[in-house]
């Protein structure tokens, strides 16, 4: 019978970017997941690369930092292996601060041309906010999907979909893995399935909870060709500049506390449409695309959860990113198979430890 080295439960953005640095080190891996893979938050995001977001946690920015220097290779190693290559769709972020945010990079009209300035007009008045541009990327999650899908399919990486996690037991020196098909023996486990992570974990003490988000695609007008990403603490606008997506902008998101429902609200679509609207008028009347939602694995405390259970060596977790997923990817591939692999993590994993005390939300 195969034994793994290591066996990985979620076949999202995190546990699929961890099989493969685990692969490329020469471990057996076999990764599990409840239905189809990347079909989860993966899918769903918009696609920012937003180390730099004001809302982020500050214990965020060293794993977030190390993952933007990680993700020109990380994309590259995605297209030796699969022969699709991800590209970036922006470069630039317009981001809306509350007065009482410093930065050094405040907005002048020399740093957006005079039509940037004519669509953001309404933008730019006085409301409380004010706009600094962040050197940021985006890119489109549905490309990333279907390299790092085809990058995993072309190597041994056993990947076993709609393989339902029941239960772990750790031995001495193993660990077994109970699904719905059979038993799966393997040195060491790691949860990555998200926002389901509390069903399977052991973690009494520090809950993982979906937060929904409702998402829209708009067709972006002729007279629109944005080419930056729009955000303020309500809302964001990530354009689509290159690939199958070219022209539409994706809109979002609400953030609801809605369990495992994913069911798309016509009232909730729309008011994201009209704060979208509010700023760029030109996409208030624009085609509707389509809608979608998705669910984001969230602690208490906003950081993800990077390490061993307490007391159990062998059983690890990976989740937690919530809002950033898909920017964390290639740091938590890194600094999880370090773990992996006995080695010192290349930042300093203390926040993120599944052991940490954290206040529970009321």
């Amino acid at each position: 019978m195969h034994h793994p080295d290591i066996c990985i439960a979620g076949a999202g953005i995190i546990g699929l970017s961890l099989a493969l640095e685990l692969h490329h080190r020469g471990h057996r891996v076999t990764v599990l997941d409840q239905g189809d893979p990347l079909a989860e938050a993966s899918t769903a995001a918009a696609g920012m690369l937003a180390a730099q977001d004001p809302d982020n946690p500050p214990q965020l920015r060293p794993l977030a930092d190390l993952s933007l220097s990680l993700y020109p290779a990380f994309l590259d190693r995605l297209y030796n292996f699969s022969a699709i290559r991800v590209p970036f769709q922006t470069h630039t972020t317009l981001q809306s601060l509350h007065p009482k945010h410093n930065s050094p990079n405040e907005l002048t009209p020399a740093d957006l041309t005079a039509e940037d300035l004519s669509h953001l007009l309404p933008a730019l008045t006085p409301t409380g906010h004010r706009f600094i541009l962040l050197d940021e990327h985006s890119l489109d999650p549905r490309q990333l999907a279907a390299a790092l899908l085809a990058a995993v399919h072309s190597t041994t990486i056993d990947l076993r979909p709609n393989t339902s996690l029941l239960s772990t037991r750790s031995t001495s020196n193993s660990i077994e893995i109970i699904t719905a098909t059979g038993t799966v023996h393997s040195s060491r486990f790691v949860d990555c399935t998200g926002a389901w992570a509390t069903t399977t974990s052991r973690l009494s003490h520090l809950q993982i909870a979906p937060r929904k988000g409702q998402m829209v695609a708009v067709a972006l007008p002729p007279s629109l060709p944005l080419h930056f990403v729009v955000r303020t603490p309500d809302i964001y606008i990530v354009p689509r500049t290159t690939g199958p997506a070219a022209g539409r902008a994706i809109i979002g998101a609400t953030i609801e506390d809605s369990g495992f429902d994913k069911s798309i609200h016509p009232d909730d679509i729309h008011h994201l449409r009209a704060l979208a609207a509010a700023l760029l008028p030109p996409i208030a009347n624009t085609p509707q695309l389509e809608a979608w939602s998705g669910l984001r694995p969230a602690t208490p405390d906003g950081l993800p959860l990077l390490g061993a259970l307490p007391g159990d060596p062998n059983h690890l977790i990976a989740t937690g990113h919530y809002r950033n997923g898909i920017l964390l990817a290639p740091a938590t591939a890194l600094v999880m198979a370090q773990l992996l692999s006995n080695e010192t993590p290349s930042v300093d994993l203390t926040s993120f430890s599944p052991g940490r005390a954290v206040p529970q939300t009321a």
